[in-house]
């Protein structure tokens, strides 16, 4: 396996566990059991009531930031947010209520770094730390591999334009560090990723994602929208399983968030693992998949002015 391999194996993986979750978003793991069995396949309808192979906003998102990042040749968090809005004008058919209302915000003019804070202080506890952040923030781990003061600073810059409890943006950083740390093939990436923040990021998080580092399956594994709950339990399936497609699987299986799920899952199982791991017949009818290997290699091929911290 190359290094190309993994580095498409990251923006792949993404997009194939949030179109494979898509179909069965919402859905309880019984549901899913008495409707599909197993779901290892791409299928139509569902949530949302889309072709097989169709992408949400975790990779429609994540395909902003990889092209602003391309184009721009740094973090632009401004650059990013007006792509963010334009897809936001769009009309998705798919978007979280904390990523509406910031970018709705910054749509009527409001600073792309402010609206997302704004957000965060008026909603209360449970409602202000979504995973809509982490699910898009792979394209930073590809540029940023090489440096992680970089990433860090660019992954909590990014998840600001929309998510700034600290849970989030440090979420993105440790999810980052660790598609990074497989990027290379370090061991203990988790592990590695969790000690490059432990200082600042918030207890609750890196509590929930030691025992992942220690070998054990954390009890219960949730699969709700919380983004301490998405980290765990996609990182559990991420760096448990024997090959990407199986990490994928049992991500969406679980219902719930089954298509953020899946694509944070996905996109560390893909730096694992490579985007030759991945099941054929998933990419075959995922349409964005020629353009997602091509901001894969020119993400990490290329160099990337950091942004200042």
């Amino acid at each position: 396996m190359t290094a190309t391999d993994r580095a498409e194996g990251v923006l792949l993986g993404l997009a194939c566990g949030d179109a494979l979750g898509r179909p069965v978003e919402f859905r309880s793991p019984r549901r899913i059991e008495r409707e599909h069995g197993r779901l290892d396949e791409m299928v139509g309808d569902g949530t949302h009531r889309k072709p097989p192979g169709t992408i949400t906003d975790d990779t429609e998102l994540a395909l902003r930031i990889a092209r602003s990042l391309v184009e721009r040749g740094t973090f632009d968090g401004a650059d990013i947010a007006e792509r963010f809005v334009e897809w936001y004008r769009s009309d998705p058919f798919d978007i979280g209520g904390l990523t509406a209302d910031a970018l709705r915000l910054i749509d009527q003019g409001h600073a792309w770094d402010g609206a997302g804070q704004t957000c965060w202080e008026a909603r209360p506890e449970g409602q202000n730390a979504g995973n809509g952040s982490v699910m898009r923030c792979g394209p930073h781990a590809l540029a940023f591999d090489g440096d992680e003061s970089a990433l860090v600073t660019a992954s909590a810059a990014s998840s600001r334009i929309t998510h700034a409890d600290p849970r989030c943006t440090y979420g993105c950083a440790v999810l980052n560090l660790t598609v990074a740390n497989c990027l290379h093939e370090r061991e203990r990436p988790l592990a590695a990723a969790l000690e490059t923040v432990r200082v600042d990021a918030p207890d609750e998080l890196v509590d929930a994602l030691e025992p992942i580092v220690a070998g054990a399956e954390p009890e219960p594994l949730s699969n709700s929208g919380y983004v301490v709950h998405t980290l765990q339990t996609a990182l559990y399936e991420a760096l448990t399983a024997d090959q990407a497609g199986e990490a994928i699987i049992g991500a969406v299986n679980r219902g719930g968030d089954t298509d953020t799920l899946g694509a944070v899952a996905g996109a560390v199982a893909g730096a694992r693992f490579g985007a030759s791991s991945l099941p054929p017949a998933w990419l075959d009818v995922v349409d964005e998949v020629g353009e997602l290997r091509d901001l894969a290699g020119d993400l990490f091929e290329g160099t990337y002015t950091p942004v200042p911290s």
